[in-house]
């Protein structure tokens, strides 16, 4: 039998020494193939020993870069599937989450914490509307450490604010100098979805999509 014949035969899609179809580009195929190489050699021109090892040594690296691109398909699945199985946990509970962002409703208040600096002699916290006008400048404690704050949605003139989005900075004094400090406020987890783009977790809650990595504590 020509070598020729066995190649067009994998070719075909026929079946070769029982090898089905479906797996005439496997491993099966490819030890018959060889084999077949052997026995139709011309015995003044055997093959060279090299030129067959070499053919197994490429055959074993792709055959193992497919196995592990299968199993790193199989781990990213899975991971990306723990990661859902986990944020729905979230579902349901307010989380502290980095932002400096959040609707106002027509009733309601917006509730954070910031973190105050050790010998800070002045904490404030500064509310804007979407067109960066100041809405409401709230003196914070100086207390060293994690405080709590709540935004009655109330501005210095003492009248509701529209409802809409408003952005939160806090801003403290130490030793004369003054600088922005980070705010977190608290939202709600509606649901949870994985982000396309980057295949992280993202969670769905009412001060707008979060990444789980913005998150600081489950409430």
């Amino acid at each position: 039998m020509a070598v020729n014949s066995v190649d067009n035969s994998l070719a075909s899609g026929t079946t070769l020494g029982g090898v089905a179809k479906k797996d005439v580009l496997g491993q099966e195929a490819f030890l018959q193939l060889m084999i077949t190489q052997l026995k139709n050699q011309d015995p003044l021109k055997p093959m060279d020993p090299s030129e067959f090892l070499g053919q197994l040594a490429q055959f074993g690296t792709v055959t193992g870069i497919q196995n592990m691109q299968d199993s790193l398909t199989g781990l990213s699945d899975s991971l990306r599937s723990s990661q859902v199985i986990n944020g729905t946990s979230l579902v349901g509970h307010n989380v502290l989450v980095v932002t400096d962002t959040a609707a106002l409703g027509e009733e309601g208040d917006i509730v954070g914490t910031v973190t105050v600096p050790e010998n800070a002699s002045a904490v404030a916290l500064l509310v804007t509307d979407s067109s960066g006008q100041l809405v409401r400048r709230m003196p914070l404690s100086t207390q060293e450490g994690e405080i709590a704050f709540v935004w009655d949605g109330m501005d210095d003139r003492g009248q509701r604010a529209d409802a809409g989005n408003y952005t939160f900075s806090t801003v403290a004094t130490v030793g004369g100098a003054t600088g922005e400090i980070e705010t977190r406020l608290v939202g709600y987890v509606g649901s949870v979805t994985i982000d396309p783009s980057n295949q992280k977790l993202t969670l769905n809650t009412d001060l707008g999509a979060i990444p789980l990595s913005q998150v600081r504590s489950v409430m």
